[in-house]
């Protein structure tokens, strides 16, 4: 099957989708010439949906995929739950985060479990999204819920990563690389070098963990590139390191379908 359209040529919409606990709205983007295509799951960052992340999504479908952005945080409200500047500076960042962080700490370990089998149950109805198993990828805190939703539902998910994530193996009971043991999918994970949320020890114990698992796995650390380095609408942005970090996960992308 020839999945690369022409460029540019994708077809995005928003759409709603139900869970366990309400309604999430979501961006929803394929290939404009109406074929199905493999599904990616696409978690957010802590800003949410907007058009910085309907680009990403863009790009992807572009490839030859069809995405699914939900907004995670949607027990709040629907997206933006915080007014967002068209450029998030690092002054801004501060206060979002602020206002974000009690949102954040909402969605528990079990409700990210229980929101993943809802949007996985949501693309299997979905005509835009070819029979078979998805792949799934994330961002900051997304990064995390990809980890988990590749535990969760090791039947579905094949493939999945996570960049600029935090903390992914912290001393928590609950932290992410506890469930390296449930997954089968292969796993890409694209660290920043500067990551305050993420620093070396939690590194090498994910690394660990994913290995004594025996998971098929590849971590990679950016140097010089900070916390965020993929979102184009914020001060940490890096191009270099958002070019790698493409490379990377359209080769995993690759591997999977």
């Amino acid at each position: 099957m020839t999945r690369r359209p022409a460029a540019g040529a994708v077809a995005g919409t928003g759409v709603d989708v139900p869970t366990e606990d309400g309604t999430a709205d979501a961006y929803l983007t394929r290939p404009a010439d109406g074929a199905p295509r493999p599904a990616v799951l696409f978690y957010m960052d802590a800003f949410g949906l907007r058009p910085a992340l309907r680009a990403m999504a863009d790009r992807l479908a572009a490839a030859g995929y069809t995405v699914l952005v939900p907004n995670v945080l949607y027990r709040r409200g629907p997206a933006p739950v915080a007014e967002l500047p068209a450029f998030i500076d690092d002054a801004a960042r501060g206060r979002l985060l602020r206002r974000l962080m009690p949102v954040m700490r909402q969605l528990t370990p079990e409700r990210a479990e229980r929101d993943a089998g809802s949007y996985l149950r949501w693309l299997a109805g979905c005509p835009a999204a070819a029979d078979g198993p998805v792949a799934v990828t994330g961002y900051c805190m997304g990064a995390a819920l990809s980890l988990r939703t590749a535990a969760a539902h090791p039947e579905r998910v094949a493939a999945a990563a996570g960049f600029h994530g935090g903390p992914l193996a912290s001393d928590a009971p609950d932290s992410p690389h506890l469930l390296a043991g449930r997954i089968t999918a292969e796993l890409f994970f694209g660290h920043a070098d500067r990551d305050p949320s993420l620093p070396p020890e939690q590194i090498e114990r994910l690394e660990r963990a994913l290995t004594d698992a025996g998971v098929r796995h590849r971590c990679e650390v950016y140097p010089g590139a900070g916390h965020g380095f993929t979102q184009s609408d914020t001060a940490a942005y890096d191009e270099e390191a958002d070019e790698r970090h493409w490379a990377a996960l359209l080769g995993l992308l690759e591997r999977t379908f």
